[in-house]
């Protein structure tokens, strides 16, 4: 029955009461005693029911009110004279109710009901869990004004509690997070309706005729008035009503009331409290004043404290204490001035800041995103309510609610202060993704559009404000202003200065990106600009680099708008942009970059003088003559026929060529164009094969523009080119050249930011029927695989093109022929799986089997083991998933792999696939069933007299079951000698089949060979010989006649790794002369591994040459087009890799170590190779000899790789058992310090140099200043664009992974290098301290800290009075000065560091930290020490623990308080499957024997929880934890050695029903979350072994709705109560 069926219900039951034959009996009993006059005639008949037929029956009368003694032998003398004692029971309620409002004011009769009710229950005659909820409901009622009766009445009731939860809806309490007391809905009024038992608030307009009494009929003595009665008078009298309603209250809180009931008694009083000052409404408005805090007043508030006090009593807990904290009271408007209410309030802050406090993790302030892994956009975000799919965000920061809820969203983000701790954390953020510079995605699911380009619409999710955008680039121009100041001043314009320009190059590119995107207001940006220059630093522009970077966005939408129609401050905005440009003074005239800014405001001047007439006479006529030069510079250089020698241009030349881009981008492209087509064209050579009729035209070979020109280049010329270069390349009539094919990646690469597209979409936008022509697909696939592939990873569109290039694979592998386009397709679709690095859906629709071929079903297995084992899973969503994606991979596949593959496979894929039937004996019995058919045909189509014609009578009759043996069938017919084989009418045959069918036959192919093989052995032939049989046939497919693709080939060979013979085989394949000559050629012709600094001519292979006879079939003009990058050799670059990693499984480490010398030049060819050697080292981590990890790190270019300087000794030690020093560590973890943890303040550290004087111009110093000396050597490094470090594709990855892989090939054990790690982090205050002060006195530790605070782990001292010892070998004298940070500064952004790169190793890492955690908790002296008291410990504790946010200004920390904070941002950096392991640590704390203890674990665990809330396994786990180390404390069996009461874990207690609540929901609590029936199962269970003091405040957390007000209310335990 829903709630409106048992409305109308009640309201039946309420008319039947009304006309029931012993209503006037029992009223005029209570009128009796109550001493009222007899019923009126005239009230009698109205009253009269309309069966005048029935008994009348009357109670004695009686001139005086009896003595209340006798009124319970009156009521039972009248009881024996009805027959339904429940009815009676029901009407007896209902006159109570009716006399309780009617007699309110008058004392004694409100006495007498006071006493009526106390006998009645006394014999059991009254059902306090039917008459409270009625009373409630009637009084409710009673204060609606009769405009409002049809509109109902807002009133709590079990039906309202059980359908939302246990919060009732917000017109009756405020928002939990922000309460405002505006509802008018229970507003005082001058009409109430008496009410009746189980009234709802449907039933209220018609039982108004049925009793019409206003409360100033009531006013006075009870008795009815046709006056008017002044207000003050009527709130006295609700007043009243509400005074003996709590008396009531009181009275039936004695008995044992249903969950229900007490619930909504609770959230009655707490609205009464919360709109205790309401105004009149209706027809009787006061004059506005607020209510008087008279007498009647403060009584009615003092009792309902009363009634709340005593529900949320801890001996009874009626109500957790929790329901007040979630309720919101505190926050309510105009709190009377009442000690008893403020008491409450004050309290109600103290459990709710306690309770929020273990929400949070210690120095949260300090979380925020690094940007040092790829792992930036989780596919799902959880219970999404309000926000479409489409719309999904990603929040990089979240803010702490006053519950310690983690919250995020624009309304959020727009109401931060600016100034306040979140402003600047979020300015942190920010700062640091614009020196880091994450992919545009990311960008784009963070901003806010400025509101002046958006109009009124929201931008769901995000959390950025357009205000903290703009501050945070300001903040990046002045901190790029001081660096060039710098490099000006201690480097002339030598290595500072060029890389002081590409962090410039690098911004402007960020900035475009912002402006085009209308994230930035153009004109408030101006404004606030030109105010910080010219206000607090006005010295430091001293160049024209800002006029540069405005010239580089003056064409974007936006900026045109307002400098041209925008009515807002186009004059001043227009004089504030001429205000920045200064005189170039560099000491080097003819340096490009100093012409350039030499002439940027004359080309600014003269785009402004084109746009907007108005502003003309603001110009600098000096600078728009100066347009003249560059005018005629053009003419000079561009007169004639003479080309522009883009390869020979002097300095000069570069710089003034940059200026034209700006002036005059369309003739500075027509030129870079016709370079590019300088060449002229050339048909294809006859020997071609080129049809008579058709002409086949090709672009001759120059130079790509070198990438030091290109460069400098406007955006503006960009974007030209790039359009330009498309519409030649895609969809021009020539075949383009290399050249402009590598000038067009280089455009891309140069500009991540503004130029990238996803090709295949964006061609398909351009022109849909592009992509139908062959030609352009192939152009696009090799652009992507060979040249783009890092930067589609960069952006995050691997999986987008992955799903691109499956349409392409599943249109083509079942169609003849198109084998060409296949296999790009196949191997770009190989390289883009395997670049992945998270987890991924193998379809975009999500459902059904995959596209893929056998090969990517296979890809993408390893793939996965690699992901999950070297970094995890990162959402709960991606585990419920796991299931369904290998069900799709493998319901086409019907591989099993070998047991030495999955026994490094992670457990979730290895149990899985153990289960895999292997039906290799199958195929192998299919064969031998098959083999003399296949045989029979193989002799008539191969050999040397077989007639041509007969190919496709072969393919028109034999069956497809036999055509899969083709292969194998003729490696069976060689017997050692190919040549005998007709090799022309197997290769028509393989090209005239599909795709699919070739792979088909390799695979098949494979197995059979293998069996062959095992047969000839049995059969006494020599193993040596038949390998290299097996070889030399092998070659003959692959080399001799190029009939099959090699990459698949070896694949389907390492996958047969279980069968003995399958490994050597490979191996002997790659060292074979044929394809190490291949190799070798490849290397030569293709040109350095880094192709954008590649100045010379690149070289077109010859199509046959690059790709084999199988893939440059000529009889189709597709597959005579040319090729630019493919080459068959490169197709192998990701398969050696894949054999490495077989070969590793195997044990073969020699072999390993042989083939990655042999290849190790040719690797360097590999896109991904830095993330090849991070992940091989961490999957076999802990299986790999030293030998074998030098070998793999030397396919990197380590003279790139920012390793430590110690980092060669160590992994080259003759003694390998010995640990590094810890300095080797803390260097280690100040490179992250420095270089990937966000920097705390605006200064960057290279800038902090450039004017040293002005660090503390803008707030508090959150840096000391570097010195001169240290500055250079931090500038130098410089930010570094994106194509000098595509894979990883930031800098702060390649430092984190740098570090990553730096611990994972040191030649000791993970336990040596956490004990060492976590060395350093529990004492590394002391330790900076120390020799700070050594080096210069005490000046350090009184700095005072940054608007950001430091922490709990900010100090020295331990806060018990001991002194924490320093760590002995670390030589810390330079690392302050180092960092430009405070000591305490330092040593909480190096447990920062810590926690983020432990949380980057392997899974055995996180075990010996859990175990060195708990061991150095548990040998914590101040918790070992038996004179400790329990207060000393506790208070000990909570010095430590409690505030997450704090400032340590006086160099004081604990132990535990470090390593509580590593722990912390450990688990903030870990992705989710790997917190599966976090249960550890409490394991080796418990048995927990203290409260101390007991709170050290749940600081631990505590702020884990709300990441769990979709993980509920987990989530159920760890709660399950907590809860035994309580009983671990106050279980029923156990003695302490001193009593503690369960009064002092009242924050558990709280946090406990919180965190449930939190689960329940998925998210922040609302009104109506409910804790879900399993977890309140979980509780109860463990209540059971709890003492009975510590196990009722927990009785609400259980399943049992008699004793659970959230069991009570929970609709589905409600409806199943054996659940």
């Amino acid at each position: 029955m829903d709630q409106k069926q048992r409305s109308v219900a009640a309201a039946a039951n309420s008319r039947a009461y009304q006309f029931h034959p012993a209503r006037a009996a029992i009223s005029d009993l209570f009128n009796l005693y109550l001493g009222r006059s007899s019923r009126q005639k005239a009230d009698d008949s109205v009253r009269e029911p309309p069966n005048k037929t029935h008994k009348r029956v009357l109670a004695l009368n009686r001139e005086l009110p009896p003595r209340n003694e006798q009124f319970l032998i009156d009521f039972e003398q009248l009881q024996t004279q009805f027959g339904d004692q429940d009815q009676l029971q029901s009407v007896t309620e209902s006159v109570l109710i009716s006399l309780v409002i009617q007699c309110c004011s008058h004392a004694p009769r409100a006495e007498f009901l006071l006493f009526a009710l106390r006998s009645l229950c006394s014999i059991g005659y009254i059902n306090w869990d039917t008459l409270l909820p009625s009373l409630l409901s009637s009084v409710a009622s009673a204060e609606v004004p009769v405009s409002q009766g049809s509109q109902g009445v807002p009133s709590v009731s079990s039906t309202s509690l059980s359908q939302s939860g246990m919060m009732p809806s917000t017109s009756v309490t405020a928002n939990t997070s922000n309460f405002q007391s505006s509802n008018p809905a229970s507003t005082l009024n001058p009409v109430h309706v008496i009410g009746s038992p189980a009234q709802s608030t449907i039933e209220s307009s018609s039982v108004a005729t049925l009793s019409p009494v206003k409360l100033s009929d009531i006013a006075c003595n009870g008795q009815p008035s046709t006056t008017r009665i002044d207000p003050s008078i009527r709130h006295n009298a609700i007043s009243n009503l509400r005074q003996l309603c709590c008396k009531i209250i009181l009275t039936g809180l004695e008995c044992n009331l249903k969950p229900v009931t007490q619930a909504e008694i609770f959230y009655h009083m707490l609205n009464w409290l919360v709109n205790w000052d309401q105004r009149q409404q209706g027809n009787e408005e006061c004059d506005g004043k607020s209510w008087r805090l008279n007498k009647a007043l403060i009584e009615w508030l003092h009792s309902c404290l009363d009634v709340i006090w005593l529900l949320v009593e801890e001996d009874k807990c009626r109500v957790p204490f929790y329901e007040l904290l979630r309720s919101g009271l505190q926050f309510i408007e105009n709190i009377p001035d009442d000690e008893a209410l403020f008491t409450l309030i004050l309290e109600i802050h103290r459990r709710r800041d306690m309770m929020a406090m273990h929400m949070q993790m210690l120095d949260q302030h300090l979380h925020c995103p690094t940007f040092g892994t790829h792992r930036i956009l989780p596919q799902t975000i959880p219970n999404i309510a309000v926000e479409g799919v489409a719309n999904l965000r990603y929040s990089p920061i979240t803010y702490p609610s006053v519950l310690g809820e983690p919250l995020h969203g624009e309304d959020l983000a727009a109401s931060i202060q600016r100034g306040s701790l979140d402003w600047e954390r979020a300015l942190r953020c920010i700062r640091h993704a614009i020196r880091s510079t994450p992919s545009p995605d990311w960008w784009k699911r963070v901003l806010v559009v400025a509101p002046f380009y958006r109009g009124s619409v929201p931008t769901p999710g995000a959390v950025f404000t357009c205000d903290m955008i703009c501050e945070a680039t300001i903040d990046r121009i002045v901190e790029l202003l001081k660096l060039t100041n710098a490099g000006n001043k201690f480097f002339s314009n030598d290595l500072l200065f060029i890389n002081c320009w590409q962090e410039w190059l690098v911004f402007s590119d960020i900035f475009f990106f912002f402006m085009k995107s209308g994230c930035i207001d153009f004109v408030d940006f101006i404004d606030k600009l030109g105010s910080r220059l010219t206000a607090s630093d006005h010295h430091i522009l001293n160049t024209n680099h800002v006029t540069w970077l405005l010239a580089q966005i003056i064409r974007v939408e936006h900026v045109m708008t307002a400098l041209n129609t925008d009515s807002r401050k186009v004059v001043e905005t227009t004089r504030k942009i001429l205000s920045f440009h200064r005189e170039d003074r560099s000491s080097d005239p003819n340096n490009p970059q100093s012409i350039l800014l030499d002439f940027i405001s004359s080309c600014q001047n003269l785009r402004i003088w084109s746009l907007n007439t108005s502003t003309r006479e603001y110009l600098n006529n000096e600078q728009l003559q100066k347009g003249k030069q560059i005018d005629e510079w053009w003419k000079q250089v561009s007169k004639g026929e003479h080309m522009m020698d883009y390869m020979n241009m002097d300095d000069k030349s570069i710089g003034m060529f940059w200026v034209v881009s700006y002036t005059m981008a369309q003739p500075a492209c027509e030129t870079v164009m016709n370079w590019l087509s300088s060449g002229g064209v050339t048909e294809l050579l006859p020997g071609a094969n080129v049809q008579p009729n058709e002409r086949f035209m090709v672009m001759r070979e120059v130079s790509p523009l070198p990438i030091s020109l290109l460069s400098g280049f406007s955006m503006n010329l960009y974007l030209k080119l790039v359009l330009q270069m498309e519409e030649s390349l895609f969809a021009g009539q020539v075949v383009p050249s290399i050249a402009m094919v590598e000038t067009y990646t280089r455009l891309l690469l140069i500009a991540p930011h503004s130029l990238f597209r996803s090709h295949f979409s964006h061609l398909a936008q351009r022109n849909a029927s592009l992509l139908s022509k062959p030609a352009v697909t192939l152009l696009v696939l090799e652009i992507v695989n060979y040249r783009l592939l890092p930067l589609y990873r960069y952006q995050g569109k691997c999986k987008p093109l992955m799903y691109d290039v499956t349409k392409i694979i599943s249109a083509l592998k079942g169609k003849r022929r198109d084998h060409r386009v296949f296999r790009l397709a196949e191997n770009l679709c190989i390289n883009l799986i395997l670049s992945l690095r998270d987890f991924f859906s193998v379809k975009r629709e999500g459902k059904g089997p995959t596209e893929f071929t056998e090969t990517l079903n296979r890809i993408t297995i390893i793939t996965l083991a690699i992901t999950i084992k070297t970094r995890g899973i990162a959402e709960a969503d991606h585990q419920l998933y796991l299931q369904t994606m290998l069900e799709q991979v493998l319901a086409t596949s019907q591989h099993t792999w070998s047991e030495k593959t999955l026994r490094y496979f992670p457990s979730l894929l290895r149990d899985i696939l153990m289960s895999r039937t292997d039906k290799r004996g199958m195929a192998i019995q299919d064969w031998q069933q098959s083999e003399t058919t296949v045989i029979n045909q193989c002799t008539q189509l191969l050999s040397s007299s077989a007639e041509p014609n007969y190919v496709m009578t072969y393919l028109n009759h034999s069956f497809l079951q036999h055509r899969k043996y083709l292969c194998a069938g003729a490696w069976i017919l060689m017997q050692g000698h190919p040549e005998n084989l007709n090799s022309g009418n197997l290769a028509r045959v393989f090209r005239e089949v599909s795709p699919e069918e070739v792979t088909a036959n390799i695979y098949t192919m494979v197995d059979v060979l293998l069996h062959h093989i095992h047969k000839e052995l049995q059969h006494g032939h020599s193993l040596q010989d038949l390998l290299l049989k097996t070889c030399a046939n092998l070659a003959f497919f692959v080399w001799t006649h190029e009939l099959i693709p090699l990459d698949i080939l070896l694949l389907a060979l390492i996958d047969r790794d279980d069968d003995p013979h399958a490994l050597r085989i490979v191996i002997s394949l790659l060292e074979r002369q044929e394809l190490q000559q291949r190799v070798k050629l490849y290397c030569m012709n293709r040109g350095p591994p880094e192709h954008w600094l590649y100045t010379g001519i690149f070289k077109r292979n010859d199509l046959q040459k690059a790709l084999g006879n199988h893939l440059s079939w000529k009889e189709r003009q597709i597959y005579r087009y040319p090729t630019f990058f493919d080459d068959i050799v490169a197709r192998l670059l990701p398969v050696i890799p894949l054999i490495v990693y077989r070969l590793i499984e195997n044990d073969a480490i020699e072999s390993a170590d042989r083939i990655l010398a042999m290849y190790s030049v040719f690797l360097a060819y590999h896109p991904l190779r830095f993330t090849f050697v991070r992940d091989i080292l961490a999957y076999f981590y802990g299986h790999l000899p030293g030998k074998l990890i030098v070998r793999i790190l030397n396919v990197l270019d380590l003279s790139k790789i920012p390793f430590s300087e110690s980092f060669p000794q160590h992994i080259g030690s003759s003694n390998p058992a010995i640990c590094p020093p810890l300095e080797y560590f803390a260097t280690l973890l100040l490179a992250l310090v420095n270089n990937v943890i966000p920097p705390l303040n605006s200064n960057s550290k290279s800038g902090s140099m450039g004017d040293a004087s002005n660090n503390s111009v803008r707030g508090p110093h959150n840096k000391t200043p570097a010195t001169p000396q240290s500055g250079p050597a931090n500038a130098s490094e410089g930010q570094k664009a994106f194509y000098q470090i595509q894979d990883p594709g930031t800098y702060t990855q390649l430092v984190l992974e740098t570090a990553v892989i730096e611990i994972l090939s040191l030649p000791i054990s993970a336990s040596q290098i956490v004990s060492s790690l976590v060395q350093i982090v529990v004492n590394i205050q002391p330790t900076l301290i120390q020799s700070s002060n050594g080096l210069h006195g005490a000046s350090n530790s009184g700095v005072q800290g940054s608007v950001l605070p430091t922490s709990p782990s900010g100090g020295s001292t331990d806060s018990a009075g001991r002194s924490t010892p320093s760590v002995s070998g670390i030589n810390t004298s330079s690392f302050v000065s180092r960092s430009g940070y405070t000591c305490q500064q330092l040593s909480c952004l190096f447990i920062q560091a810590c926690g983020l790169l432990l949380a980057q190793l392997p899974p055995e890492f996180h075990l010996q930290l859990y175990m060195e955690a708990s061991r150095i908790i548990k040998e914590s002296w101040w918790l070992t020490d038996g004179k400790r008291s329990l207060n000393e410990l506790d208070s000990a504790v909570c010095y430590a623990l409690l505030d997450p946010t704090w400032a340590s200004q006086d160099n004081t920390s604990t132990a535990i308080g470090n390593i509580v904070a590593l722990l912390h941002s450990f688990f903030n950096n870990l992705p989710q499957e790997w917190l599966e392991g976090t249960h550890v640590i409490i394991q080796h704390l418990r048995p927990v024997t203290s409260v101390a203890m007991l709170r050290i674990a749940f600081r631990i665990m505590g702020p884990l929880l709300p990441r769990l809330v979709n993980a509920h396994n987990l989530f159920n786990k760890i709660l399950s934890l907590l809860l035994n180390t309580l009983v671990d404390v106050f279980g029923k069996n156990i003695q302490p050695p001193v009593p503690v009461e369960a009064s002092e874990i009242s924050d558990l207690i709280d946090y406990l029903h919180h965190i449930i609540h939190y689960e329940g929901q998925g998210g922040p609590v609302q009104a109506s979350s409910k804790p879900r029936p399993e977890v309140l199962a979980i509780c109860g269970r463990a209540a059971e072994s709890l003492r009975s003091d510590v196990q009722h405040l927990l009785s609400h957390l259980k399943p049992d709705i008699n004793s659970s007000i959230y069991a009570a209310t929970h609709p589905k335990l409600v409806q199943n109560p054996s659940t």
